[in-house]
């Protein structure tokens, strides 16, 4: 029953999840084929490929550290629903490029596209997203709403990629441009805010284009003194998640969980790939194939497992257990000895799903409702600046040891200095206590006025 609940409380941000994923996800098994085809054509190693990859990584993660929790903060004055239009907006447009040709041209259009989309959009829809789940969801419920968000991510994710196995790329890139545009629509038509804007004290929604609301907005500014000192002063900024890292030791475990297990996510995103096609020459089927195994385990575990196991373990147990299981998916990439290999750990990867959702669970109980945007923009910020270091290490430790330049033969070796940050997140998981005393303590969020 109380899964039905919260997916009935939930079911058009589900949708909105669902059509963002699917049009996300249906073009990655085609990406790196499309990318080395037209920077390396005919050749299955591609240096420059795995550089640019990660050069956008690291500039998605500039771009998100400083977004992330600014959108974040916004939505808690704004409203979660005029937030999330940006980023679902500004996501059509790469689509959209690759979706008229793959030539060299228009994929260098699109790489500069997707990297500055990315910049502004990246983690900003997971984070307002989580936000507005923190918004209807009680807290004792809360984890397996995370999970079930996590697990309809998930679904869209499995379907993208089987969806991906029977298209051509070209068809692949124009189906997700229009599921973009629908999600976008969707969304501003059926998505209710979480919290009214009157009951919640938040001020007037940035996407009210009345008269009467412009004028109601300058005559507020007008009237008060603090704000006509600028308008910067009125935006949030980075001494909010710092403010948070000093008032609750139990965010600030959770904060360093985050980093390294994001750093290691990025590490194996940056390499893994790249890694499976030098050493095995898997193709687009084959990349298919592994994420349709470990989408359809994700979305198993995240919709049927986690909200029978979260009561059992509580969040504490589950973000240690999921951390294990990542490190030692992890080690085993890095020695894959035979193709069949990748296919096993996918299957076996499932459960490391529960890292996130917990993370985000026990962050959220440490503030007050009115700082749900806050602190979910605060980890995202986090996870997106262990995004900028992971390609600088991962990418040219990936091309080395995929060269024949490489100092010793070990093609896996950056997967494995992934798993060791992995390890890293798991030790300090063990340590997290969640302390009473840090929740609802005194707010962090810069006052309006």
């Amino acid at each position: 029953m109380a899964m039905e609940s919260i997916i009935k409380e939930l079911r058009h941000l589900l949708v909105t999840v669902f059509l963002t994923g699917l049009a996300s996800f249906i073009v990655v098994p085609a990406i790196t084929d499309v990318t080395i085809a037209a920077l390396c054509p005919s050749q299955p190693q591609c240096s420059l490929a795995i550089f640019l990859s990660g050069f956008q990584q690291a500039a998605t993660g500039v771009g998100a550290v400083v977004m992330t929790p600014l959108v974040g903060n916004l939505s808690d004055q704004y409203g979660r629903k005029a937030l999330l239009t940006l980023p679902l907006t500004v996501s059509i447009i790469p689509l959209v490029i690759l979706a008229c040709s793959r030539a060299t041209s228009y994929f260098y259009a699109y790489y500069a596209v997707k990297t500055v989309a990315a910049m502004v959009g990246e983690g900003s829809v997971n984070c307002l997203t989580l936000a507005y789940v923190a918004d209807k969801i009680e807290e004792h419920k809360r984890t397996s709403a995370f999970g079930i968000i996590g697990g309809v991510a998930s679904a869209a994710f499995v379907c993208g990629t089987l969806a991906a196995r029977f298209l051509s790329t070209a068809l692949t890139f124009q189906v997700s441009a229009v599921l973009s545009m629908i999600a976008v629509v969707y969304m501003r038509i059926f998505l209710p805010e979480s919290v009214p804007v009157r009951a919640s004290g938040l001020r007037q929604p940035m996407l009210d284009e009345s008269e009467e609301a412009h004028v109601k907005e300058e005559r507020e500014i007008t009237d008060s003194a603090q704000r006509t000192s600028g308008i910067f002063k009125r935006l949030p900024s980075v001494r909010n998640a710092i403010c948070l890292l000093k008032r609750s030791p139990t965010f600030s475990q959770a904060a360093l969980v985050m980093f390294f297990n994001s750093l290691a996510d990025g590490g194996l995103q940056t390499a893994i790939l790249y890694y499976l096609k030098a050493r095995f020459q898997f193709n687009k089927t084959q990349f298919a194939d592994l994420m349709l195994i470990g989408g359809i385990g994700a979305t198993l575990t995240q919709l049927l497992l986690m909200p029978i196991i979260v009561p059992a373990l509580g969040e504490e147990k589950l973000l240690t257990a999921g951390l294990l299981v990542g490190c030692i998916n992890i080690l085993v990439y890095s020695v894959s000895w035979s193709p069949w290999v990748p296919y096993a750990i996918a299957m076996c990867s499932a459960f490391g799903v529960v890292v996130r959702p917990s993370i985000c669970s026990i962050a959220s109980k440490q503030v007050g409702p009115r700082e749900q945007g806050m602190v979910q923009g605060s980890l995202s910020g986090i996870s997106s600046f262990a995004n900028i270091i992971s390609p600088l290490i991962f990418s040219p430790l990936t091309a080395l040891f995929l060269s024949e330049k490489a100092p010793f033969d070990f093609p896996g070796f950056s997967i494995m200095c992934a798993a060791l940050a992995m390890i890293i997140a798991f030790i300090q998981s063990i340590m997290i206590r969640v302390d009473p005393s840090d929740v609802g303590g005194k707010g962090c969020a810069d006052p309006l006025v």
